[in-house]
């Protein structure tokens, strides 16, 4: 909890107390000290209750407040329009004459609620469909947003981010902090040599970045002077712009989810895009049926993948090691070749398919 935040939760449960503790000395009680215990109790008691929907609310940010705040008013629009058909409808008919006064007033409540309710919810659902342009608020459609990224610093320290942003895939979509930028600098002059060199190497990648074609890199001028924690900032500021982060730091990536942000980890994607096996690689697998070739076993991976082993229709029912030889892709899926580990120079590679996949 940073200093600025907690100095408003302290003066707010302060002012809960004076509040109600004024309230308690207007009434019949008087000036007494019972009155004095009750008022402090009952400002304890509020002030606990406003940091409890502080806590509740914190991962609701500006945006889904002014949406939240545009519905409410559309919805109380919305009640009142239905309470004036209701009250026409009631003057020129004679309902209102055989209906008791409560139960008249219960029904009047009951629409207008009614009315509140449909309203927000209805302004919520349809929120990425309108075209409305306030401040703090942008209404966009849900089919043509992407969810920018915010670059963080463990990002522009991997080179890998220049060959990834050159595929076109994270055009329009890089928002770099100008704090991320002031931080580098600051480090590039005045640290130690390990850290120098990192920020150096840093500030070219950016200079690359700037260079990609069709990738429009965006920079921010939006500070957090209060927060002294560098992911801190970019935590943030993804919260106030609703965006995701782009992060190659695995330790960093537990306290941005805890905020309710969605980090996107490079080195992840990385290994999302590995191939699913690569030649002279050993695997373990299970060999359940005979193959096409004389003495090939077939076994298949968790996922289903289809592995062919030669040399492995003689264990069948075992679970063996297998070197793989190549990666087939087919209609039906990937297939892996592979040969026994232990007859290896024994056995020929042989890659044609089973007669029949499901014998």
């Amino acid at each position: 909890m940073n200093i600025s935040l907690g100095f408003l939760r302290t003066f707010f449960v302060i002012l809960s107390i004076i509040f109600m503790t004024i309230y308690m000395h207007s009434t019949p009680m008087g000036h007494t000290f019972g009155s004095t215990m009750v008022g402090i109790l009952l400002g304890l008691v509020f002030g606990m209750l406003l940091i409890g929907f502080d806590l509740a609310f914190r991962r609701f940010n500006l945006r889904s407040f002014n949406i939240a705040i545009i519905g409410i008013f559309i919805g109380y629009l919305m009640g009142q329009g239905l309470l004036l058909v209701f009250s026409a409808i009631l003057d020129f008919s004679s309902i209102s004459v055989v209906m008791q006064p409560q139960t008249l007033e219960i029904i009047k409540i009951a629409i207008f609620l009614f009315g509140v309710y449909l309203g927000t919810i209805m302004t919520l659902r349809s929120s990425d469909e309108l075209y409305v342009s306030i401040p703090f608020v942008r209404f966009t459609q849900a089919a043509q947003k992407k969810k920018d990224l915010v670059v963080d610093v463990s990002v522009l320290a991997d080179p890998r981010i220049i060959d990834l942003a050159s595929t076109g895939m994270l055009d329009h979509q890089l928002i770099l902090p100008r704090f991320v930028i002031k931080e580098l600098y600051a480090q590039a002059e005045v640290g130690e040599e390990h850290s120098k060199g990192r920020a150096k190497r840093c500030l070219e990648v950016i200079k690359k970045l700037e260079t990609v074609p069709h990738l429009e890199l965006r920079y921010n001028d939006t500070d957090f002077p209060e927060v002294k924690d560098m992911m801190g900032k970019i935590v943030r500021l993804a919260r106030l712009l609703d965006a995701n982060i782009l992060s190659a730091d695995i330790s960093r990536v537990q306290m941005a989810t805890i905020e309710g942000i969605t980090v996107v980890n490079i080195h992840a994607l990385s290994n999302a895009l590995k191939p699913l096996m690569e030649g002279g690689e050993l695997i373990r697998i299970k060999i359940q049926r005979y193959g096409k070739e004389p003495r090939q076993g077939v076994g298949y991976l968790e996922d289903g993948t289809m592995v062919v082993v030669n040399g492995g229709g003689d264990y069948i029912g075992d679970t063996i090691e297998a070197r793989v030889l190549s990666v087939k892709h087919t209609t039906s899926g990937r297939m892996i070749f592979c040969n026994v580990a232990d007859e290896e120079g024994e056995t020929p590679y042989q890659d044609e398919e089973p007669l029949d996949e499901d014998q």
